[in-house]
């Protein structure tokens, strides 16, 4: 009995003590670890959230470029944008930018991928010349994709027999920084997607070919289906990604809109409102616009994404 009231007494004990010790090793976690974190949140801070924070202010001033003689507009600025048709003009521009690239770069990135991946001889040559381009600076690539659609001396009107004023007309303008981006940038998510399909395991490849699948059901029933989420990712970053579309637009131009304004993106037209015009009070605002915009797409995917896994279950 002695024993046994011992133990029921010496285990609540041990228990609390256990406890004790969990909690201190949890608070001694903690604060080694926010050291290790510290430079990150110091560089955050420093160049997310400062500049934030005082872009919304001076979004609420009818501030110049040189910071003298602010003066406090309340919600004028953003009264403005929503009446300003060059405003939607541009965003309208960049949406159709977006709206272009995102469908052809996901495909096109997923037929690479499954290329570079089923290629028996010379894959690395493959994988090297799909991935490549990626690695040149965006004013080179535009540089270079300028002089492809030159229509006097550039290669594209020559191979194809034509005579199309790709960079003067404002039909072709938009395009030619379409193609361009393709070219630029698919490299990025033919990665991912070469990654991913690596990741499949081959036994269910098997299994399915003993079953009498062919290739085209191998594709539907495992390959797709597999790479749905990865597909999710490289959609929502080349969504981000074409909405913020500007240097390989603006280099494609001479660093104008182009022909009647017609590759003018939006952050081409925050940045000449507040360079350009020296509103940097109206260019805040717009560009606060814009971060809302940006944040309801980011918002938008994140709560389909949580949908279709809960629906999943």
């Amino acid at each position: 009995m002695t024993t046994t009231s011992a133990g029921t007494v010496i285990a609540p004990a041990r228990a609390r003590t256990a406890a004790a010790s969990a909690t201190v090793r949890r608070k001694q976690g903690l604060q080694h670890g926010g050291w290790f974190v510290a430079p990150f949140l110091v560089l955050f801070a420093l160049f997310v959230v400062w500049p934030l924070l005082r872009g919304l202010w001076l979004s609420f001033t009818d501030a110049n470029i040189s910071g003298e003689g602010a003066s406090f507009v309340g919600l004028g600025n953003y009264r403005e944008a929503l009446r300003d048709d060059v405003m939607w003009e541009a965003l309208g521009h960049s949406a159709y930018f977006t709206l272009l690239v995102v469908p052809c770069i996901t495909v096109l990135a997923f037929l690479l991928a499954m290329l570079a991946h089923h290629i028996e001889r010379g894959k690395w040559l493959w994988r090297l010349c799909f991935f490549a381009p990626f690695l040149l600076p965006s004013t080179v690539a535009a540089n270079l994709w300028q002089w492809l659609f030159n229509p006097g001396t550039g290669m594209i009107n020559h191979v194809f027999g034509t005579d199309t004023p790709w960079l003067t007309d404002k039909t072709y303008a938009m395009l030619a920084v379409v193609v361009t981006t393709l070219w630029w940038t698919v490299g990025f998510s033919f990665l991912l997607y070469l990654a991913a399909l690596q990741g499949i395991p081959g036994h269910l490849y098997e299994a399915a070919t003993l079953d009498g699948a062919n290739a085209w059901h191998r594709m539907a029933h495992i390959t797709l289906p597999m790479l749905r989420n990865i597909t999710g990712l490289v959609v929502a970053l080349q969504i981000l990604a074409s909405l913020q579309v500007f240097d390989q637009a603006v280099v494609m131009q001479d660093f104008g809109p182009g022909p009647e304004g017609s590759t003018r993106t939006f952050v081409q037209y925050t940045l000449e409102e507040g360079f350009t015009g020296y509103r940097v009070g109206y260019a805040s605002a717009i560009s606060i616009i814009f971060f809302l915009i940006i944040a309801a797409v980011a918002l938008a995917r994140m709560w389909l994404l949580r949908n279709r896994e809960e629906g999943g279950r």
